[in-house]
């Protein structure tokens, strides 16, 4: 895939670059040369890249705002469009539920904190909101878009100067700065803000209990015990379970 030439880390500004095949597509915006070999290759497991941007809440260093709390984060196509106010909102609206999580949210458009600003108010409205909660990045210059793959094919040919639509791009991050889970929609599927919650309970109970998730799982239901843990170790540490199979055993969460 692609990443930035140019990454901001905590400390510096570092400066990558590797041997590229003739073919690769190079783009520049700017000063800014985005090379599709460059991008890191982002897997569950793979350490959020850090960077330092502007929000609508001030500036942030991204691994700073993380913190020891997991983060929700995903971006929007653009500033005032349909599907993202609703998303917003909803998100928003979710707040409290997500802070029961130890959970925190920061979304990104790649406008700037202007348009952002007076898109919060729209939110606010459209969602009957007090007030919105969790910052914005104005990715403006398109680089934290570039350093997490948050564009279509379109946009990724369009990184030279062209309209670029940040597609929707979901990450799940724990405190230890890794990637949990990810999910990417086309800029015309709206997210389920109840799935998010939803996986962000599952991944936080098998943490806990080293037990893994069936189909539709959701808080309540009963969890499957990992085939790696023998019946003995299964009756110690989780008590009475129902073996429907060697394979599957359930027992309650």
């Amino acid at each position: 895939m692609f990443t930035r030439s140019i990454l901001r880390t905590t400390a510096s500004v570092a400066r990558t670059t590797r041997v590229a095949p003739r073919a690769t597509p190079i783009f520049t915006r700017g000063v800014r040369t985005f090379k599709q070999e460059d991008q890191p290759r982002l897997r569950i497991g793979s350490v959020a890249p850090n960077f330092k941007t502007q929000t609508t809440q001030g500036p942030i260093d991204f691994h700073e705002y993380v913190g020891d709390s997991w983060v929700v984060f995903f971006s929007h196509p653009a500033d005032f469009t349909p599907v993202c106010t609703t998303e917003l909102g909803a998100f928003a609206a979710l707040q409290e539920e997500f802070t029961k999580r130890n959970t925190k949210l920061i979304g990104l458009s790649a406008e700037g904190l202007e348009s952002h600003n007076a898109w919060v108010k729209d939110i606010e409205e459209v969602s009957k909101l007090d007030k919105f909660s969790f910052p914005i990045i104005a990715d403006t210059d398109k680089e934290v878009s570039f350093l997490y793959d948050m564009v279509d094919e379109e946009g990724f040919k369009n990184l030279n100067g062209g309209i670029v639509q940040t597609i929707r791009s979901v990450y799940v991050i724990d405190p230890s700065k890794k990637i949990r889970i990810s999910f990417t929609y086309p800029p015309s599927v709206g997210r389920n803000s109840a799935e998010v919650l939803r996986v962000i309970d599952a991944l936080q109970l098998t943490e806990k209990r080293g037990v893994v998730t069936p189909i539709d799982w959701t808080e309540g239901k009963d969890v499957i015990i990992p085939p790696s843990v023998t019946d003995e170790a299964a009756k110690e540490k989780f008590g009475d379970f129902t073996k429907v199979k060697p394979y599957l055993r359930f027992t309650k969460a």
